[in-house]
């Protein structure tokens, strides 16, 4: 008993990364993602978070590792690996990709607010306050802390998906039994279910975490437990987000364009109370997006450059690191109070730069944990090789799928079926 205590409370002790990381790919975006899915095409695409759900911890694990065994993040590792040239490329992407998706983020603070009746020029500039304090301010063990508070509200989701009282038989059967079609809208859905839960940032941010941790191999077991944990935590929360939409909205025919949406639309439906806890989530998942896709790019950039980095660092100790944050946490709320905007090309946009980055960063990250010269006795397996390529190959494919029915077919005018 003494035993498992000890295991229990190293456990707590390592903690953090993967079930962070994991529930933040669930931000305002893929709230968005999931609520249409459920919205426009029912339980059918359930089964698919299977599958993203394995990719997601085998991705998630490499860089977890690659960290607790190297102590450096994943863009230290490009540049040391592959050049200032290709890093210099990757960083301007991610940079363009994060900056879109914070925009985002603070847009569907906005969006929820609103639905609690507070306006977006007093709700957005107070939350962006709120995000930069909690990170600049604080020391890395009361951000983590609240980061995990931030990840347990999510259930609100499995709430509000109960109180709706969907068929739970039909739920189960679509989710073992695979369905697909060709219309160019159902393909889109699908990719942007995989490409918002499997994300670029998210493999940067996982492995910068571990390192600003200061995770070791000798700990890197539970945190191992930790990133699988968060994978299955994070699509159990989607399953919940499609249930609570498919078993109310597409029942009717309502069909919506985001997640504030799905909110207002339930209220007719399931009555005010799914409303508020479908719109607190979604508040919850922006706030906890605005705080962690800014500090992706903090971390990414400062590691690329060689700059200090932490988040128990001051503006003294890393003037880039805290600048970095401050600039794009600003920015991110300064453009969604810009009147008329057009937020749905921003999000797709982001979406558009992150498919096409994704295969670039996985390939990279995977190539990198396989190393003996980096990894030793900690590289990647037989099996492992075969499961990361295989998620790598299927990344490309749904990359290629994705400008294909988003970017080239429409540009010649071919519709595929919707």
């Amino acid at each position: 008993m003494k035993r498992w205590n000890r295991r229990l409370l190293a456990f707590l002790a390592i903690m953090g990364p993967g079930i962070i990381t994991a529930n933040a790919d669930n931000d305002a975006t893929g709230i968005a993602a999931y609520s249409i899915v459920g919205a426009h095409y029912g339980y059918s695409l359930l089964w698919a978070l299977v599958l993203v759900t394995i990719s997601l911890a085998v991705t998630q694990e490499i860089g977890a590792r690659t960290g607790a065994v190297s102590g450096k993040g994943l863009a230290a590792l490009i540049r040391e690996n592959y050049g200032l040239r290709i890093t210099f490329l990757a960083m301007i992407a991610l940079l363009v990709a994060n900056q879109a998706t914070t925009i985002s983020e603070f847009a569907g603070v906005a969006a929820s607010l609103e639905l609690f009746h507070v306006p977006r020029l007093f709700g957005v500039p107070a939350v962006a306050v709120l995000v930069w304090y909690v990170v600049i301010r604080g020391n890395y063990k009361n951000v983590e802390r609240i980061f995990l508070v931030f990840s347990a509200l999510y259930v609100a989701y499995v709430i509000t998906a109960i109180v709706v009282h969907p068929p739970w038989i039909e739920v189960l059967h679509q989710t073992v039994v695979p369905s697909f079609s060709l219309d160019s809208d159902y393909i889109l859905a699908f990719v942007a279910m995989v490409g918002t839960t499997i994300t670029p940032w998210g493999q940067f941010f996982i492995q910068a975490y571990v390192v600003d941790k200061g995770v070791t191999p000798t700990e890197y077991p539970y945190t191992r437990i930790d990133v699988l944990v968060g994978s299955v935590v994070t699509d159990v929360i989607a399953f919940f987000i499609i249930v609570a939409t498919a078993a109310t909205l597409f029942v009717n025919g309502v069909e919506i364009n985001d997640a504030s949406d799905a909110a207002q639309a339930l209220a007719p439906l399931a009555g005010p109370l799914a409303q508020y806890l479908f719109g607190a989530g979604l508040l919850n998942a922006s706030v906890l997006g605005a705080c962690i896709v800014p500090l992706t790019t903090a971390y990414a950039l400062t590691e690329a450059f060689g700059w200090e980095a932490g988040v128990n660092t001051s503006f003294r100790d890393a003037p880039w690191f805290n600048g970095i944050y401050t600039l794009v946490v600003g920015l991110g709320a300064v453009v969604v109070l810009l009147p008329n905007l057009p937020l749905v090309p921003v999000i797709q946009s982001a979406n558009i730069v992150n498919g096409v980055l994704l295969p670039v960063v996985l390939i990279l990250a995977a190539r990198l944990a396989d190393s003996p010269a980096i990894m030793g006795r900690y590289r990647n397996g037989p099996v492992l090789r075969i499961i990361v390529w295989l998620t790598v190959v299927a990344t490309i494919l749904l990359t290629a799928l994705l400008l294909l029915t988003s970017v080239v077919l429409p540009a010649v005018g071919i519709n595929l079926g919707s």
